[in-house]
């Protein structure tokens, strides 16, 4: 019999790429993650994509979570959790560390493990410590499992103010005046420690502006206009990170640009600039994410100054070794001179983020933003690169 005329088997459609949204965390940008895990839920194609929506509650277990990015949102000035989201308050996913088994299990008290599947890809939306710095990349690296954004070393960069500075300075980046309070100096002399605050503001002048090192999303930040607020400052800073960093005032405009990763490699966007916040000290917490403080975008810039910020923005992208993304934030002085303040390596993606519009301005639509970031980590290998 000719094999023309055997039965043919139905031919099997390729399965879809599967999607790990990883959100929440144990960092005090806990709701600010799930806020942007839902806004990048509600833009996945899941013509395209499967997608499993994993958070990690407030105390560090993995949970299986509802897909319903509607509850993800703020709500009447109250901040969204996973541990609202979580289908059970007990057990946890677990993502094996052997980078031949890509499946992911739900093992819960009294019950035989569950296999969820294999995921291909996980879009990591976690923010500040624990999750943006380096530590869930690693597991990632240590399970071979491709993710978007930043690798280890560019992901620690990017969240420790500190050294993201000193490597900028390597390379050349204009970075503004600043001083660092290590844990120990303060907890072996206060009193030293103080001093190198007040003798950096005699150099460059008051106001200071006092944050966590290793922060985000403005949370711990406070604006010192004298000696008399120092104290409250340090503390306020501490609750979010034991290392303080210490900025002087930059008089001139806040511009944002942002980086992300084509084909061909990393390519600007069109800038934005972030207006005087009239109702707030500064562009704190509240007037980001609650108030909702609009940005200009495009940013009112000279042709020169558009290109010298897009140009400055890949520069830093690519002297800490990023990869995927990048918000890089400026201030262009009075004088005319842009000076980088820092990088963001995962921006936010809530619907009034920054990132996001910039792109929209640039033409990349936030679907396609979502889709090229998926792209990109699914065509790089984990491990040395």
């Amino acid at each position: 019999m000719s094999s023309e005329n055997l039965p043919q088997s139905p031919a099997q459609e390729p399965r879809k790429p599967r999607v790990a949204v990883v959100f929440g965390g144990r960092s005090s940008e806990h709701a600010i993650s799930v806020v942007t895990a839902g806004a990048v839920l509600r833009a996945i194609d899941r013509e395209k994509y499967d997608v499993l929506p994993i958070g990690i509650t407030t105390d560090g277990r993995w949970a299986l979570t509802a897909d319903e990015p509607d509850r993800m949102a703020i709500a009447d000035r109250t901040l969204p959790s996973v541990e609202n989201l979580a289908e059970s308050t007990e057990g946890g996913v677990v993502l094996s560390v052997d980078p031949g088994n890509r499946e992911v299990v739900l093992s819960e008290p009294g019950s035989v493990p569950k296999a969820l599947g294999e995921i291909d890809v996980v879009f990591p939306m976690l923010h500040g410590p624990y999750g943006e710095d380096g530590t869930l990349q690693g597991l990632l690296e240590l399970s071979g499992v491709p993710y978007v954004g930043s690798g280890v070393l560019a992901s620690a960069v990017g969240q420790d103010k500190e050294y993201m500075k000193r490597v900028f300075i390597s390379f050349g980046l204009p970075v503004g005046p600043y001083e660092v309070i290590r844990p120990r100096e303060w907890e072996n002399d206060p009193s030293a420690a103080r001093k190198k605050i007040v003798d950096f503001a005699g150099e460059h002048g008051w106001p200071l502006f006092i944050k966590p090192a290793r922060g985000g999303s403005s949370m711990g930040i406070t604006k010192v206009s004298d000696l008399s607020g120092l104290d409250a400052a340090i503390e306020e800073a501490q609750r979010h990170d034991p290392k303080i960093l210490v900025e002087s005032l930059l008089r001139g405009r806040e511009i944002e640009c942002g980086v992300l990763e084509f084909e061909d490699g990393p390519r600007a966007s069109v800038p934005a600039e972030i207006p005087p916040v009239t109702s707030h000290d500064f562009y704190d917490f509240e007037a980001k994410y609650i108030d909702s403080a609009a940005g200009l975008v495009p940013a009112p810039l000279t042709g020169e100054q558009t290109a010298e910020v897009r140009r400055l923005a890949v520069e830093a992208f690519d002297a800490a070794s990023c990869e995927g993304l990048v918000r890089a934030d400026f201030f262009l002085l009075d004088s005319g001179e842009f000076v980088i303040n820092e990088i963001n390596t995962m921006p936010g993606f809530t619907p009034i983020s920054m990132y996001p519009r910039m792109w929209q301005e640039t033409g990349v639509s936030y679907p396609e933003l979502v889709d090229r970031l998926i792209q990109a980590a699914l065509r790089r290998p984990t491990g040395l690169r």
